[in-house]
């Protein structure tokens, strides 16, 4: 135990049902020889969060939300310090999933897959019934299990900064490990929100000669403004012009790899179809939230002969990339427009980012306990 931990108890909003926070009061626990505690200094936001907190994702009863996680370890017990490669006062950010090490997803290095763990019992998803209830972001403190993952973040980064590691994680991974993305790709990122954004680094990143992004509305027109900045060559607001018919225009017939990160977006299927070339490859990682798809055409999926790949959460080896990346700083993740909330007001910024309430939604929203 390192000097200065509070032994009173842990603050934490615990979601008791959608749109309902209730301010709780946590013991604790004591640390063992393999497991640690974490003193969160900051959790992004993503939209897990507002779809936990409308009930369109159903949460395990009463839980602690918040998955994207940095902060600085407070007590480690020796094992768990050797295996993670932290000492207490280190500042690491978490994986969502936790890994027994032994099953043979795991040793695969699929752990988003553990045959112990998998999704059931992901960081910011867990019943706070289940010992010792600290398991997600909105808190001050988080129970490090000696199945977690933690990754060391470079000490240029400050926390909320930090906190980017998760979605330039997915971008990195979605955008260029699960489709190859290579030298001279043209790739067609559809979704201008924070994983759109890092898709497009992503993909500059491995080379791309020809980035192109898609919006929808007046609410996307500063986010793709932002994509440019990011290294896009092309955007096109998709409710007033036609994606197909504006790579075309640039030069392109298609594009080899598309990355579709939208959220609620029906029509991004066929799209995202349409957009591809023939042997393309398409990634789907955002969630329709509907079995409507309107425009889609499955014959071309055969026609054009495309790889369509379901992308669900990010990998270690992705994190520490975006963690490299982000402290490299070659990005403007710095500038993206950032809403912090604390324990008094992140209700507030859940309805804005859910679209419950009025307000422009920032890019990255962040919960920082006060």
């Amino acid at each position: 135990m390192v000097e200065g931990v509070n032994r009173d108890g842990a603050r934490a909003l615990v979601l008791e049902e959608p749109r309902h926070l209730s301010d709780a009061t946590f013991a604790i626990p004591d640390v063992g020889d393999d497991d640690g505690l974490l003193r969160i200094e900051a959790c992004g936001l993503c939209g897990t969060d507002h779809e936990q907190w409308t009930g369109m994702l159903p949460g395990p009863g009463p839980f602690i939300p918040g998955h994207e996680i940095v902060g600085v370890v407070e007590e480690v017990g020796a094992a768990a310090a050797e295996r993670w490669g932290v000492q207490a006062g280190d500042r690491v950010a978490v994986e969502v999933f936790q890994s027994c090490r032994t099953c043979d997803a795991c040793v695969a290095g699929a752990y988003r897959r553990c045959r112990h763990h998998g999704m059931r019992d992901m960081y910011g998803f867990v019943n706070v019934d289940q010992h010792p209830s600290l398991w997600g972001g909105y808190a001050s403190h988080l129970y490090l299990s000696p199945d977690a993952l933690v990754l060391p973040v470079p000490p240029e980064l400050d926390p909320v900064l930090a906190t980017v590691f998760n979605p330039l994680g997915a971008g990195i991974r979605w955008g260029v490990t699960l489709p190859g993305t290579k030298e001279g790709d043209v790739v067609a990122v559809l979704g201008p929100g924070i994983r759109g954004l890092s898709a497009v680094a992503a993909a500059r990143e491995a080379g791309a000669a020809f980035v192109l992004v898609t919006g929808h509305g007046p609410r996307d027109a500063p986010r793709l403004e932002m994509a440019r900045r990011f290294g896009a060559d092309l955007t096109v607001d998709v409710a007033v012009d036609d994606p197909v018919a504006a790579l075309r225009a640039a030069g392109h017939g298609g594009a080899d790899v598309v990355v579709d990160v939208t959220a609620k977006a029906p029509a991004a299927l066929g799209q995202a179809v349409a957009l591809a070339r023939t042997g393309a490859t398409v990634v789907m990682a955002g969630i329709r939230g509907s079995d409507e798809t309107p425009g889609f055409w499955p014959d071309l999926i055969v026609y054009k002969e495309l790889r369509v790949l379901g992308a669900l959460g990010v990998d270690a080896d992705a994190y520490r990339a975006a963690l490299d990346l982000l402290a490299g700083g070659r990005y403007p993740f710095a500038e993206l427009s950032r809403q912090v909330a604390g324990f008094d007001d992140l209700a507030p910024l859940l309805r804005v980012l859910s679209g419950e309430a009025d307000g422009e939604p920032p890019v990255h929203g962040v919960f920082v306990p006060d």
